[in-house]
């Protein structure tokens, strides 16, 4: 077996590689008792998800939209005043939820872990890459999945891009890729990220006048507070103990022939599409999809920048918030570059909308990508790609 760059345990989707030795596939799956133990609960987990989506779209949330990191994150953007545009504005309590559920859990269990200082300025505009190309698909990994649920065809192109860009990040990896390795940091900085996010929820139910709220629009619709919290909770709960990661599992069934995690993408899309059919909103279509475009091209690369960008970061935009919950202080950094990238989409015209990509969009992909690639060419281990 060739030299391969491997993810030790507290390093598998937190995108640092190791350093210190050659890959081991059953050191990597001894270390993660999860999927060496209970594997066949994961499909388990993906329902779980897949109701509470589908809850959280009958409470209120926008069609195909029970949960999308990238769409909240964009809402709360907004409801921070960072952009302008009125349709989405919301401080979204499914967020919150997802950080809290995740700092709880992983502080019960022992599992919090307080690391960072692993080329943080790289990662914020790899996050901030990962945003842009998630604003001009119109929707993070998992809501790519809710759309497939919901009969959205033009999903199923953007996860052909997701599953391309997946693939040339795995290259990256086996050419020796890495962010270098992390630091142990004081708990108060493992801390802080929570402690913001109690901070806005907070806001939202205190003094909810300091925020910005959308009257029409995405925005607009969404699921009562405490539905919505409890929701994230869940879903940041079960996230965290299952590593759940919507570019690890493609990534892993690549690199380490681990196809557990897969089963429960499949077992959640079928669960969102079962519902969908059982309320009558399942419609299978290119057009006429909520809040969706047509433009194949785009839907295909938007997403084949977040899946090239998330495997250089070692996890989804959702698997960042989990771990930044969980203590990882680069996940924060992420997070931030996730936030501040929504905030230039809209500020400047780079998303798309239901009428399409924009100009705009188009070239602020292109600047990603080489952003995206510029950061994978130059942080690869020589000594390992030579191997």
């Amino acid at each position: 077996m060739g030299s391969i760059p491997t993810y030790s345990r507290q390093m598998h989707g937190a995108g640092i590689l190791n350093d210190t030795g050659p890959f081991c596939v059953n050191k990597l799956i001894q270390e993660d008792d999860f999927v060496l133990k209970d594997r066949y609960k994961l499909p388990l987990v993906g329902v779980l998800v897949g109701v509470v989506a589908l809850a959280l779209t009958h409470l209120g949330n926008p069609a195909n939209m029970g949960f999308c990191i990238a769409c909240f994150l964009r809402d709360m953007a907004g409801s921070l005043g960072l952009h302008r545009a009125a349709v989405v504005q919301y401080m979204r309590p499914e967020v919150i939820g997802i950080v809290l559920g995740a700092f709880v859990i992983s502080v019960l269990k022992k599992d919090f872990s307080v690391k960072g200082g692993s080329a943080p300025f790289s990662r914020f505009l790899l996050g901030f890459s990962v945003m842009i190309g998630a604003l001009i698909f119109l929707g993070c990994p998992l809501r790519m999945l809710l759309r497939i649920g919901g009969g959205d065809l033009n999903a199923v192109v953007g996860l052909a891009g997701f599953v391309s860009g997946i693939g040339v990040g795995v290259v990256f990896l086996n050419k020796g890729f890495s962010l270098k390795r992390n630091y142990s940091l004081t708990k108060t900085e493992g801390y802080l990220f929570p402690a913001v996010n109690a901070g806005f929820l907070l806001l939202l139910v205190v003094v909810p006048s300091v925020l910005i709220f959308s009257e029409s629009g995405p925005g607009s619709m969404r699921a009562p507070i405490w539905a919505a919290l409890a929701a994230g909770l869940i879903v940041g709960v079960v996230g965290q103990r299952v590593r759940l990661c919507f570019v690890s599992g493609i990534r892993d069934s690549i690199l380490f022939r681990e196809f557990g995690m897969l089963t429960l993408f499949i077992a959640l899309t079928a669960t969102v599409a079962v519902g969908n059919i059982l309320s009558n909103k399942f419609v299978l279509s290119f057009a006429n999809q909520p809040v969706a475009h047509t433009e194949s091209v785009w839907n295909f690369l938007g997403l084949f920048l977040v899946g090239l960008g998330s495997v250089l970061l070692g996890g989804c935009p959702y698997r960042q918030l989990v771990l930044a919950g969980s203590g990882n202080s680069d996940s924060a950094v992420t997070v931030l570059g996730l936030l501040v990238g929504a905030a230039f989409a809209h500020n400047f015209g780079l998303a798309s909308s239901g009428a399409g990509t924009t100009p705009a969009g188009r070239i602020a992909f292109v600047i990603c990508l080489i952003i995206t690639l510029t950061i994978g060419l130059t942080n690869l281990n020589k000594s390992s790609a030579s191997a």
